[in-house]
Parts: C-alpha cells; structure tokens; sequence
C-alpha cells in the first residue's frame, strides 16, 4: 500500500495547490483589471474636481467631467500641442523616458528629477470663454512625492483650489497637506505679484493678514517643516519659469 504521508505526495500536493492558488489569482487580477482601471480613472477625475472647487457631494462625477477640456501643453513652448495621444500619454512613464523629458539638474527645487516636455491640463470654459484652468504639480516632501492639482481662476492668477492625490507623509504632520482646513487657505490667493513673478509661498509659521505680501502667503503645517518646504518648492517650481508661467502667459495673451 502507497504511504499518503511521504515526503514526495507531499511535495506533489504542495506544488498542485501552489500552481491551482496561481491560477486562480492570475485569473481574478485579468478579470478585475478592467474595474481597477476604471475606479483609478475616476479617483483622477474626482481629485480633479475636487481641487477646482467644481465637485459637491451627490456630484455625477463623470457628468461633470465631460464638461472639462483636457488638453497637452509643450512646456518649451509654452503652448498647446497636439503631440501626445491624450488616451494614452503617461506623465509619469514619460519623465523616466529621456526622449520624453529633460534633467532638471540645479533647478529642480521640486526634487522631481526630470521633467516631462508635455504635461496634461484640464481646461474650463464657460460661455463667456476660459472660467478655471486646472495643472498638474508635484514635488518631493519629507519621505514621499506628493502628487496633485493647482486650480487657477480665469485671471490665471488666483488660486482656485489645490489639493494632492497620493502621498505618503507623516499621518497627523505632513499628512496635514489632506487636512480641508489648510487646503482651504489656498483659494483666493494669488500665484504673482503685479511684477508677474511668482509670489505664492508656503511660509514658516502663521500667517499675518495685515500685511500686503499675505495674499500670497499660505501657514506652515505645525510640526512639519520639511513637507511645508516641499510644497512651496514644488509650487515655486510649478508656477515659474520652468514650470507653467510660460504657458500661462501665452494662454492670458491669447498665443496658446
């Protein structure tokens, strides 16, 4: 009579429940990757929204998206492009494709490395013409990059609404970057100064309302210094020359 409990049947046992264990997980990870794709899709659109102000609770959120433009910038030029596939372009995978980006070198105060040549921006329209333009930002903080959206109001100086996506900063400290309280802060304040320089700043600290310089100044999140410091180098990069101000100015002249 066959032993059952030798050592080769139960190798042979261990490895067929390995191998049906595998096939059942390739299989519900093909099956599921359809809906993953589309919940990853509509978190973007979400998080979109929800950084121009433009998303309320019990919001459609795809309706509401469908009434956005989006649109790819050459950051060289400073202009619209129709260069990239908006369907398939990846802005992340394009900034470790060197025919895709550049080294940033000394100005990469964001600490992003290298910079993509196109970016993706979601463009608002009303009937009167441009009503809110929405960009894409990120930079490094104390242990993660935080990644998320700027939205400017049809000046393309005031703030409509910031707010990040995905980040893995301290809970409670540099997490606060979630916190609606501080994001909050952000709207209204203007990205430059009447020079056109880029103003807007995260500032150590509290800010004093009473003087001028405070339309562009946002408070320091409490405890957390080094993600303070890596938000307002990643809006000193976003919003400069480097960065959007560029495209920007084309797009208040008319030339984007």
């Amino acid at each position: 009579m066959a032993n059952n409990d030798s050592t080769s049947n139960t190798i042979r046992v261990a490895l067929a429940l390995c191998i049906v264990c595998s096939v059942i997980v390739s299989t519900a990870a093909v099956l599921l990757r359809p809906a993953q794709q589309a919940n990853k899709d509509l978190d973007r659109k979400t998080n979109i929204l929800a950084a121009a102000g433009m998303l309320e609770k019990g919001d459609d959120v795809l309706a509401k998206f469908a009434t956005i433009k989006t649109k790819a910038v050459d950051l060289a030029t400073g202009k619209f492009t129709n260069s990239v596939d908006l369907n398939t372009y990846d802005q992340r995978k394009a900034a470790k494709d060197p025919a895709l980006s550049k080294d940033l070198g000394d100005d990469d105060i964001a600490k992003i490395g290298r910079l993509p040549k196109y970016m993706i921006v979601y463009v608002v329209e009303g009937a009167s013409g441009l009503e809110k333009i929405i960009l894409p930002i990120k930079g490094y903080g104390l242990w993660s990059t935080l990644y998320g959206f700027v939205a400017l109001e049809s000046d393309l100086n005031t703030v409509a609404g910031l707010g990040f996506y995905e980040h893995a900063e301290t809970p409670g400290l540099g997490g606060e970057v979630d916190n609606p309280s501080w994001k909050a802060q952000w709207i209204g304040k203007k990205s430059y100064d009447s020079d056109s320089k880029q103003a807007l700043t995260v500032i150590k600290g509290k800010v004093d309302p009473s003087r001028p310089q405070s339309i562009h100044e946002i408070d320091g999140l409490s405890g957390a210094t080094i993600t303070s410091k890596g938000v307002d180098n990643l809006i000193k990069f976003w919003m400069g020359e480097n960065g959007f101000a560029p495209f920007l100015t084309n797009l208040r002249s008319g030339e984007a």
